[in-house]
């Protein structure tokens, strides 16, 4: 078929990442009739474990529930590097065929749906030229955060300083960083990462932070995956899975039912671990309450042992301006610094920045509510992914995958072409994410709203979500078929 005229598959998914690979198997084991295709703006599958190339790049959750719950993690590894997990990505595709499927250095730009002929018609940028889609479903996997720019603020006389600044969002290849003096600015995952692994290697590495981060250690490997090798696989990963699910899901509810206990649990685990005369208050004791921004874990406590080595530190300030040779802050101290490193997190962009136009209307996203935090009302046969802010990603993206074959399924027993949230008006409105997180913050202004009661309310809770997504009855009064 040439290039110049409309393909049309009855699934379209957009991203490679790790929410568009998981949704793809998904959707090949329950609908292996439909046609399908997949679509990557970059020239490589994995999303953010292929973009992100920065030193110690690892997850954050534990991998027996950032694994997908249909292929299990294969390792006693709880909080794998990002090229184990890129690894085992890939081989997830290749098992059930999804690499053939992608499409490569397609970036969708906008996607219009048409109500007479019950189609997408999905506008492509494929190497400088626009092309056209069509699809019956359109399925959004690209995440929440802008691949092509970081959050990047402007620090007063940054063009003074003589050395090198980098985004870790786009690490150079050939940056050496050995023997050099590092500072990085910021107190998230990305940081608490960047300082153990690069400080063996530097002359000092510091960590500057505006305000510090709740930080707890976790070991590596998982002790109970460990303890129960003697146990088939098929019976031991459940139980392990399990266990974790209901920590983490028990961590959250606990902290924020409880912060005072919760602050107090977290310092006792890591004062303890810090070196003599660092100050507890001062550098790791936030201001805010516990996971109204997500808290940040950090393996077989690495960052704890490179501060108590010497080769790593921790200033809490604030910038006054930077000077040829590192950053001068507020309170009068200067940082001596060859290479600043700017660990100031990233930028939302909803659906990968697609336009979408309903019946040649425009969407304001702001205008929309989230559907089960998976559709928009008034969008119809689309469905998107975004994961657990307070958990693993993977758990909210592999319910997704459950809800869209289950919503598939049952427009197939009923002969309907196409389904539509229809937004109760009586519904208050609530914010999308409920975290202070300031990449949350920033955009807050863009992002479709949540309701205040189901199913448009955003629970964050797996336990919660496995009865509403995965068991509830598809056709609850909400949605409307035709």
């Amino acid at each position: 078929m040439p290039t110049s005229e409309p393909q049309h598959v009855d699934v379209l998914i957009v991203g490679a990442g790790l929410s568009g690979i998981g949704a793809a198997c998904q959707l090949k084991t329950a609908h292996p009739e439909r046609t399908l295709a997949v679509l990557e703006a970059r020239e490589a599958s994995g999303g953010t474990w292929d973009l992100f190339r920065y030193p110690g790049i690892r997850s954050d959750s534990d991998m027996f529930t950032f694994g997908y719950r249909w292929r299990p993690w294969p390792s006693h590894t709880s909080l794998a590097d990002g090229a184990l997990i890129l690894d085992y990505l890939r081989t997830v595709a290749e098992e059930h065929g999804v690499d053939r499927l992608i499409r490569y250095r397609h970036k969708v730009t906008a996607a219009e749906w048409d109500t007479a002929s019950a189609r997408w018609t999905v506008t492509v940028e494929v190497d400088g030229e626009s092309r056209e889609l069509t699809c019956s479903f359109l399925w959004g996997t690209t995440g929440y955060y802008d691949y092509d720019e970081g959050h990047r603020p402007q620090f007063p006389q940054e063009e003074s300083f003589e050395g090198t600044i980098v985004h870790p969002q786009f690490w150079p290849e050939d940056l050496d960083y050995a023997g050099k003096k590092v500072v990085v600015i910021g107190s998230g995952a990305t940081a608490i990462t960047l300082l153990p692994s690069m400080a063996d290697k530097t002359e000092h590495i510091t960590m500057l932070q505006r305000t510090p981060t709740y930080i707890l250690p976790q070991p590596g490997e998982d002790e109970l995956s460990k303890r129960l090798d003697f146990l088939p696989f098929s019976v031991k990963y459940p139980i392990v899975r399990w266990a974790n699910v209901m920590r983490l899901v028990a961590s959250y509810q606990l902290a924020r039912r409880y912060p005072d206990q919760a602050k107090r649990f977290v310092r006792r685990f890591t004062e303890r671990q810090l070196p003599e005369g660092t100050s507890y208050d001062e550098n790791f004791q936030p201001p805010y309450q516990p996971w109204d921004q997500r808290l940040c874990v950090v393996p077989n406590s690495d960052l704890f042992r490179a501060l108590r080595k010497g080769d790593a530190s921790v200033v809490t300030g604030r910038i006054k301006r930077f000077d040829a040779t590192g950053i001068e802050l507020e309170s009068g101290e200067h940082l001596e610094a060859d290479i600043i490193v700017t660990a100031t997190g990233l930028k939302l962009k909803l659906f990968g920045g697609i336009t979408l136009t309903i019946d040649g209307e425009k969407l304001d996203p702001s205008s929309s509510m989230a559907y089960k935090a998976l559709m928009l009302s008034g969008v119809p046969n689309f469905a998107y992914t975004i994961g657990y802010t307070n958990a693993s990603w993977t758990l909210k993206a592999d319910l997704v995958g459950d809800y869209v074959n289950r919503l598939l399924s049952y427009m197939d027993a009923k002969g309907k072409k196409v389904v539509v949230p229809v937004r109760d008006e009586t519904v208050g409105e609530r914010p999308f994410m409920d975290l202070a997180s300031g990449y949350v913050q920033r955009a807050l202004d863009g992002l479709p709203r949540q309701g205040d009661r189901a199913p448009w309310s955003l629970k964050q809770n797996y336990l919660s979500d496995i009865r509403t997504i995965r068991r509830d009855r598809i056709d609850d009064g909400v949605l409307s078929f035709s």
